[in-house]
């Protein structure tokens, strides 16, 4: 192991897979019993890591060692200040694809973000061949060391300086691995708040709870590929396809019971003392929004006696614990994502609302769909995936209260006017503070050797129009929005093959949230509200959901106004089920204000 290092710093100094040979000697160190030299590598290999920002997912396996290295010592502050930043550096997979793509047409771009972007990977490169060259010299080169010392530094310099320009640049935020430290997350955490941090390494499950004041790391008593399968399980309770039909069961209390104790219990001094909760999931979590989650026993034996009696009773879920009654809950993708929208400005766009959706079926886009290439048709949608339209109505409420009287300052775009097209050529997008897709979401590709490629649907456009507005175009579109909400199919989670085969495809896939979600905070959205399942129509759900949304006092944030707007469906029995209050997700920050305190375009008058 050793002589494989110092081989790799003679050739390959600051690279990945450097830190990748480090972290399987300072595993050997280990599993050896040499345990102050095993963590302090694996302190470097973290430092390292966060120095060169890049994500790399083969150093999770390697850092898992490190973990169960620092829990054994108690939870002194400095040793959690270490475990969050090696939970950092661990990397899932799906978010080093989604970043690679995006940086990937952050460098095509034409824009000033991307001639810095460019201008940075050429001063790594610069940077990199130096130090190769200077790590090969012999020893007794005496004029070319010195050259190559001084090159290296002005280049760092210049980096230096470059990447503070780029950090202006949200498309480059998104696609940047900087870490956090523990103490800086702490600082912008409120009195009231706890930050929720999930870590999965192979099949091992940590959580971390961070308050402004304390932060404790545990390991979770269950394995990975348990949580898989209680979450699947939970979910096919809510919403699963059978036959062609979405089907809504009666939910699995004591599941759901369970999971919060596995993962949230061992929390319950910080979740008693912060009604605010930011949850960054990982693993399974990915797939669930905690607050369908039961916080404490009562009301389960009532809910049970209830049920026995069979027919509409076991859909009745009022009187039960959910942690969404008791706690705001938010999602985080990532600690530094999180700073980044919580300290960015609030938008100044002068219009309040701009609803997309109800795209038109196929049967009635003419050739615009009929006639794509036969190149692309293999890796493209059936047609069937645009017969289903969502309807608008929820976008009609959601202007009605925004527009506070004045039509001008909401609008809404439906039917053949809604196309990737027509958005991509808008220019007055960054004129809307909240912005509103009522359509489906796509994240699995049609095929495995298909390339992943998050999309929304759109109805057809004229002439290289795929009905598809796909993350790389979310990603250069140039938003000013305190709220994008994708009232969408599973746009927050990893689609199932049930999902999956509804929407015309074959198979299911791993692209989680990170695709959609990461593309409009980069283009310009500070949070983004996501559903987890196709939202119902029964009941007026949606409608009331939307309008409890939006009908608060201005100033509330939009974790509360959720939440508001939730316990009163939570309180109907016929909505009581999760199914229908639980599938949005706030991403991003949490307590920003839904509505502003005065209308922009009043107070302009």
């Amino acid at each position: 192991y050793a002589a494989s290092v110092a081989l790799l710093e003679s050739t390959y100094p600051d690279s990945a897979v450097l830190l990748s040979a480090r972290g399987r000697l300072a595993g050997f160190y280990a599993r050896t019993g040499q345990q102050v030299k095993a963590e302090a590598m694996f302190k470097e290999i973290v430092a390292s890591q966060s120095a060169i920002g890049v994500g790399q997912p083969t150093l999770a396996r390697v850092l898992a060692p490190y973990l169960d290295l620092l829990l054994k010592k108690g939870n002194d502050p400095a040793v959690a200040a270490d475990f969050f930043a090696a939970a950092q550096a661990i990397v899932r997979p799906g978010v080093a694809e989604t970043q690679a793509v995006l940086a990937r047409e952050l460098s095509g771009g034409s824009d000033e973000a991307s001639r810095l972007f460019r201008q940075s990977i050429n001063l790594n490169r610069q940077i990199e061949r130096a130090r190769l060259e200077l790590a090969r010299l012999p020893a007794d080169e005496g004029a070319r060391a010195p050259a190559l010392r001084a090159t290296i530094e002005a280049a760092q310099k210049e980096q230096v300086a470059t990447q503070a320009q780029l950090a202006e640049y949200p498309r480059f935020r998104v696609v940047s691995n900087d870490t956090l430290s523990l103490a800086a997350l702490q600082k912008l955490l409120r009195p009231d708040e706890v930050y929720y941090k999930m870590t999965v390494v192979g099949d091992q499950v940590y959580a971390m709870a961070i308050t402004p004041t304390s932060a404790r790391a545990i390991k979770i008593a269950t394995t990975a590929k348990q949580l898989d399968g209680e979450v699947d399980s939970l979910r096919e309770t809510i919403s699963t396809v059978e036959d062609g039909q979405r089907m809504t069961y009666a939910l699995d209390v004591g599941l759901a019971r369970q999971l919060y104790v596995q993962l949230f219990q061992p929390f319950d001094a910080e979740l008693a003392a912060a009604p605010n909760i930011i949850f960054e999931p990982d693993g399974a979590m990915l797939r669930l929004p905690p607050n369908l989650l039961l916080a404490s026993d009562t009301g389960i034996a009532a809910y049970r006696k209830r049920a026995e009696a069979g027919g509409d009773a076991e859909f009745d879920f009022t009187g039960l614990q959910w942690l969404g009654r008791s706690h705001d809950v938010s999602t985080s993708v990532s600690a530094r994502a999180f700073r980044d929208v919580r300290t960015a400005p609030p938008g100044s766009a002068p219009r309040e609302y701009l609803g997309l959706g109800e795209n038109v079926p196929v049967a009635a886009a003419g050739e615009a769909a009929a006639t794509r290439g036969a190149d692309d048709r293999e890796c493209s949608l059936p047609l069937s995936a645009w017969s289903h339209p969502i309807s608008p109505r929820e976008l009609i409420v959601a202007r009605d209260i925004l527009a506070h009287g004045n039509a001008s300052g909401a609008e809404i775009v439906t039917g053949a006017a809604f196309t990737d097209s027509n958005l991509k050529s808008r220019e007055d997008l960054d004129q809307y503070r909240v912005i509103h897709f009522a359509t489906h979401g796509i994240v699995t590709p049609p095929q495995r050797k298909c390339p992943a490629q998050p999309a929304l649907l759109t109805s057809f456009g004229g002439q290289g129009s795929d009905g598809l507005l796909t993350f790389r175009e979310i990603f250069d579109l140039k938003l000013n929005a305190d709220l994008v909400i994708l009232s969408a199919c599973d746009t927050a989670s990893k689609a199932s093959t049930a999902a999956t085969r509804e929407a015309g495809l074959s198979s299911g896939g791993d692209v989680e949230l990170d695709g959609l979600v990461r593309a409009f905070v980069a283009a310009g959205g500070r949070t983004v509200l996501a559903s987890h399942w196709p939202v119902p129509d029964d009941y007026n759900a949606t409608q009331r959901l939307i309008t409890g949304l939006f009908a608060v006092p201005p100033g509330t944030s939009i974790a509360e106004a959720l939440r508001q707007s939730q316990l009163k469906l939570m309180d109907d029995p016929a909505t009581s089920h999760p199914f229908y209050w639980a599938a949005f997700a706030p991403i991003g920050d949490g307590s920003v204000a839904v509505i502003r305190s005065q209308p922009q375009h009043i107070a302009a008058r």
